[in-house]
């Protein structure tokens, strides 16, 4: 049973998914924690700015175990005390409603800002780093695979995607909000990673001064380079919070980066003027303290989310239609999977009468038909193995089609029970989703696999 477990904005403030996510560094470790629990089969761990969730597929009827065996992971990852802890914040979900919810997740229909591009970079991110772990192999994997194909028929049948609302967008809007026209501001940009393209691109030549800083001086310079801006280095940070008016942050540090005592100290040089912060990494990039200081604003990722209605209705009229294509896509998943269940049953079937048929042919070449030559030999194996598709293609494709259906479902455990005590067939497991076997393998490849290329990660950048 596929299986997702986790929190996001919905369910949980910015100071607990902070305590979850994952970075690079992090990543393989807790994946190799989760693949190594015998309650887990396959494995995928998902952290964005907005969520962190754990995709998995149960083993053979330990749901409830597997459940436990997450949370578990997810509270000492956390280096939460307790389970009991973070309960309060997780959802979890099951069978098909956890089929549903990785498909939404893909399309960005569960994000705060809906349609926005960047979640189906980062599920293929945490896909790759999961089948590099050796965490995603089978039905689990065909799974998330399918959901790129949904998530990308999703943006090209309907206008779900329309516009470039991103948070890094919405963060820009909040700003001009607040301050008006930013011709007369200057912007500081710390991190030039992803996000903070995007605020550059959102903010174009609307700001009097834009300035970017990041550890790695090239990567600021280079998109500084890109957008008309000037690249500072890491070590003037303090000095250029006395002259910006605007920092947008973004950067993947797993500590703040913008202290308290550091705002208080360019507060004074500042002599009062008033410093507005947009904090969407997670973790935090700026200390909430800061907030505190007078004519200091700090807003982070949560504070963004009563701002992001406005200008998306148009967005969520297609939120029908792209609602429709996913529970259509769901369904026909589903039906694959129920079709694994008699799978066993085909391939067994095959491989009894193959092994019958040509043990008969090798019975036949050694006595009366031994004086055949090798052409002729292999014109008679040439003919069974042909014989053997043709009169097994039609129960086997009927005994699938059967399995595929939810309401002959039941049917076709029963046709697959006959088949098994007619033709003494052995017991073979399951393996629901594994390759194996020649029918099998025909169609290992599930309903739809996805072919996109995952988006290049960025050193410094906070992907959302």
């Amino acid at each position: 049973m596929i299986l997702v477990v986790g929190l996001s904005h919905r369910t949980a403030p910015v100071e607990v998914r902070e305590r979850l996510s994952a970075g690079a560094e992090a990543l393989p470790v807790v994946l190799s924690r989760l693949a190594s629990r015998s309650e887990l089969r396959e494995v995928m761990f998902l952290s964005t700015c907005n969520r962190v969730e754990v995709v998995a597929l149960a083993s053979e009827g330990r749901a409830d175990d597997a459940l436990r065996a997450i949370r578990e992971e997810l509270a000492s990852h956390g280096g939460l005390a307790q389970e009991a802890d973070l309960v309060p914040y997780l959802y979890d979900r099951r069978g098909e409603a956890a089929v549903t919810h990785v498909f939404r997740v893909a399309a960005s229909l569960e994000s705060m800002v809906l349609g926005e591009p960047q979640i189906l970079g980062q599920v293929k991110e945490a896909y790759d780093a999961a089948v590099a772990a050796g965490a995603l192999k089978g039905m689990l994997g065909r799974c998330v695979s399918r959901a790129f194909s949904v998530a990308k028929k999703v943006r090209s049948e309907t206008a779900i995607g329309a516009g470039t609302v991103s948070i890094s967008s919405v963060a820009v809007d909040l700003a001009r909000r607040i301050f008006g026209d930013l011709s007369q501001h200057a912007v500081l940009l710390l991190g030039a990673g992803e996000m903070a393209e995007a605020a550059a691109r959102s903010l174009g030549k609307g700001a009097k001064e834009l300035r970017i800083c990041n550890r790695s001086f090239d990567r600021a310079a280079a998109l500084a380079g890109a957008m008309h801006a000037s690249a500072v280095p890491w070590e003037q940070l303090e000095t250029e919070l006395v002259q910006a008016d605007v920092v947008v942050t973004s950067t993947g540090s797993r500590t703040p980066i913008v202290t308290h005592a550091m705002v208080k100290r360019a507060m004074k040089a500042r002599k009062g003027r008033s410093l507005f912060f947009v904090d969407i990494a997670v973790p935090r990039n700026v200390e909430p303290e800061a907030h505190g200081i007078d004519n200091v604003f700090v807003y982070d990722v949560d504070d963004l989310e009563q701002h992001v209605a406005k200008g998306l209705q148009a967005r969520h009229a297609e939120l029908d239609a792209a609602q429709a294509i996913v529970m259509q896509e769901v369904s026909q998943f589903l039906a694959w999977t129920r079709g694994l269940e008699v799978q066993p049953t085909v391939v067994a079937l095959r491989a009894r009468t193959h092994a019958v048929l040509f043990a008969e042919l090798e019975r036949s070449l050694g006595g009366r038909l031994k004086h055949l030559g090798e052409a002729e030999r292999a014109a008679l194996a040439q003919m069974l193995e042909s014989a053997t598709n043709k009169l097994l293609h039609a129960p086997s494709t009927k005994l699938r089609s059967k399995a595929e259906s939810e309401e002959e479902g039941g049917d076709a455990r029963e046709l697959a029970g006959a088949l098994k005590y007619l033709f003494d067939l052995p017991e073979i497991a399951s393996g629901k989703g594994e390759p194996g076997g020649s029918e099998q393998s025909e169609r290992s490849a599930g309903p739809g696999r996805g072919d996109d290329k995952p988006a290049a990660d960025d050193d410094d950048g906070v992907r959302h």
